[in-house]
């Protein structure tokens, strides 16, 4: 099973060193998830783009759903077993890292 583990941008209240250290320890984890075998993909969210809203038509609207919360921060998505290993590697990420969001990611194989 393919698991999000995610958080949003608001989760991360370091800076300076500290942000500096959070970023070498969560590509630490992940650098030993993809030693694992466990690594499917992961990023983040360039705030510094905005987002824009293409409609069927190809007509384009800026920003994204008016209704919607923001998407920002930074994921990974780990093929793990188990439940319990995702929150095992969810847990490894957020002592680097901050908090983090745990889902089950519904991988389409046709994709």
């Amino acid at each position: 099973m393919k698991y999000l583990i995610s958080f949003p941008s608001a989760a991360m209240r370091v800076s300076g060193l500290a942000l500096d250290a959070a970023g070498r320890d969560s590509r630490a984890v992940i650098a030993a998830a993809k030693v694992a075998g466990v690594y499917v993909f992961g990023g983040g969210i360039d705030e510094s783009v905005p987002p824009v809203r293409v409609s069927g038509d190809g007509q384009v609207a800026e920003g994204g759903y008016p209704w919607a919360p923001p998407l920002d921060g930074g994921f990974c998505v780990l093929e793990l077993p188990t439940r319990a290993e995702a929150i095992a590697w969810a847990a490894r990420i957020a002592e680097a890292c901050c908090d983090q969001e745990l889902r089950v990611f519904m991988f389409d194989p046709a994709s």
